[in-house]
């Protein structure tokens, strides 16, 4: 019985003993894990604070609201009518009623204010063929438009309305234009009047293919603001309001915008609305070369290190090239200090100057570089 007792309080007492320090390693498991959890989120804050943050600089949204506002006053709707050429059918078609009577044509497009006293400058294309012109400003005022000039080697016409204290837009100078700059198109496409849209400059110096052999001035600034049937004559301006370019036309399969719009630099629109208001008629300079632009093969015969400028095929006999020292052969890579980097821009740069100017010509001549004077 003694045994039996004794035996009994030796389990009791090692349950016990097992008991606490099962209990006493728990709660030292337990405190270490709050510790390691401790010194993580200790860890974890410490390197929140020492890894640096990096901040996008958030840039300002272009707004063109000033340029826009400005600019669209000086845009101006654009109404041809070309009168229908009535002939009387024969006696039959009369009595049985055959005969219909054939109707006006009228064209839609835009144009451009670029003096308070009534001049607009738009495309030939808008105008050609009209017998009746009429232009509405912005403010829905209607009056009719007499023709001052055209030329269709510029897509360029400018017609005048009996008004005063008209609202301009201040000429810029193509010249300054950077690709990726920002660009609006003003005008009323498919008849909507005073429509705004922007883009970037996508290209500078371009020209179209010239299908019916007609002689053309074209150097174009390409861009992707978006421009349909009717923005034609419109306005293209920079940021700045200022008027870059006449939009003329669009490269697409469909007819509408396909991303590709171009205009005539206003450089070129400057020279030619001032030849109408002070000869009547455009005077266009003519260097007498003929000219193709720098390929490989003709850069490496000309010793060319850049595959650039203008490869002058021919020189015409007693022309003004010929006169001052341009030979065959020649690279012309500037015409008075400005730049040209194909046959579009040399065109451009001559169609700047009048007949008796002189013009600064630069040329590459087996890798060494000229200089010759020349009277337009």
């Amino acid at each position: 019985m003694g045994k039996k007792l004794l035996y009994l309080l030796l389990i009791v007492a090692v349950s016990g003993l097992t008991g606490y320090f099962a209990s006493n390693l728990s709660l030292n498991r337990k405190l270490k894990e709050e510790g390691d959890a401790a010194a993580l989120v200790r860890d974890g804050a410490t390197a929140k604070k020492s890894v640096p943050q990096r901040r996008v600089e958030v840039t300002e949204v272009p707004n063109f609201s000033d340029a826009a506002e400005a600019a669209v006053q000086a845009v101006v709707y654009v109404k041809v009518t070309q009168k229908a050429n009535y002939q009387p059918g024969s006696l039959l078609d009369l009595i049985f009623g055959f005969a219909q009577t054939p109707r006006d044509q009228v064209g839609l497009g835009s144009g451009v204010i670029i003096r308070p006293d009534g001049y607009i400058v738009t495309n030939n294309h808008v105008i050609s063929g009209a017998d009746v012109i009429e232009v509405t400003l912005e403010n829905n005022k209607v009056y009719p438009a007499k023709l001052i000039g055209t030329d269709p080697a510029t897509d360029i016409a400018l017609i005048k309305i009996e008004a005063e204290d008209l609202p301009t837009v201040p000429m810029g100078n193509s010249d300054d234009l950077r690709l990726g700059e920002w660009v609006l198109a003003i005008g009323s496409p498919y008849d909507l009047r005073s429509t705004i849209t922007a883009g970037i400059v996508s290209a500078k110096g371009r020209s179209m293919p010239n299908y019916d052999g007609q002689y053309r001035v074209e150097s174009f600034i390409q861009t992707d603001a978006a421009v349909n049937p009717g923005n034609s004559g419109g306005a293209l301006v920079n940021a700045a309001g200022d008027l870059v370019g006449i939009n003329t036309s669009i490269i697409s399969r469909t007819g509408s915008y396909a991303g590709y719009s171009f205009a005539v630099p206003v450089n070129i629109v400057s020279k030619v609305v001032d030849d109408f208001i002070e000869y009547g008629s455009v005077q266009r300079a003519i260097l007498g070369v003929s000219i193709t632009d720098v390929t490989a093969e003709l850069a490496a015969q000309a010793d060319l290190t850049e595959i650039d400028g203008v490869y002058v095929a021919e020189v015409q006999r007693e022309s003004p090239a010929e006169k001052a020292g341009i030979q065959t052969g020649d690279v012309i890579t500037e015409i008075n200090l400005n730049t040209v980097h194909n046959s579009a821009g040399l065109q451009e740069q001559i169609s700047k100057l009048r007949p008796g100017e002189k013009a600064v010509v630069t040329v590459f001549r087996k890798g060494k570089q000229h200089e010759f004077i020349a009277t337009l």
